[in-house]
Formats: structure tokens, C-alpha cells, sequence
């Protein structure tokens, strides 16, 4: 091997590890049932699970996916949400600060 493809393999080898570490602290995590703005939001994972003498205007066809503060993609299991920062939040689920996505 010459040095020139010795520079170039470690150059190599160097920027697939930075892009390995971005990517591995890139990742969110997902807002739990009983973190402080997801008990104050009435969050729930699934919508089927939510209070519904609490959150007298739920409707079971609200959910993550259907609202227009999600930030996933279509098919998304999970996706950000503006309520809740850099946490994820589950497509099935369902918050207070629920609105009706724009063509949905």
C-alpha cells in the first residue's frame, strides 16, 4: 500500500467513525407515559388508552400521526413533535394539544 492510499484509507476511516458518533447522538428518544410534559399533555402511547372523563373531547380517530404538530413521515412509528422538543413521540398516540393535520 502507498501513502497516499494509506492517508486516504484513514481519512476514510476517521470520517466514517465522526458519522457513526453523530448519528448514534442524533438519535431521539421517545417521550414516556410519565415524563413531566407528557403527564401534563395527558400523552398517552396509544389513543385508545386515554381518559376519556378526563378528555371529554377525545375521539378515537385522533392520533400522533393524524396531528399537525407531528414531524414524522407517513408510515412513521414514531416521529418528533413540537409539544415535546426533541423527544419522539408514537404515531398511535394522542396528547391534549392534539390539531388536526392539514389534509387529514
Amino acid at each position: 500500500m502507498t501513502q497516499t492510499n494509506r492517508r486516504v484509507f484513514i481519512g476514510r476511516a476517521v470520517a466514517a467513525g465522526a458519522l457513526m458518533g453523530s448519528l448514534r447522538s442524533q438519535a431521539a428518544t421517545h417521550v414516556e407515559d410519565t415524563d413531566e410534559q407528557a403527564v401534563a399533555l395527558g400523552y398517552k402511547h396509544d389513543t385508545n388508552l386515554v381518559d376519556k372523563a378526563k378528555y371529554a373531547k377525545h375521539e378515537a380517530s385522533q392520533h400522533c400521526a393524524n396531528c399537525s404538530f407531528f414531524q414524522g413521515a407517513k408510515g412513521d412509528e414514531w416521529g418528533g413533535c413540537a409539544m415535546f422538543g426533541r423527544k419522539h413521540v408514537a404515531a398511535t398516540g394522542w396528547c391534549m394539544a392534539w390539531a388536526k393535520a392539514p389534509g387529514s
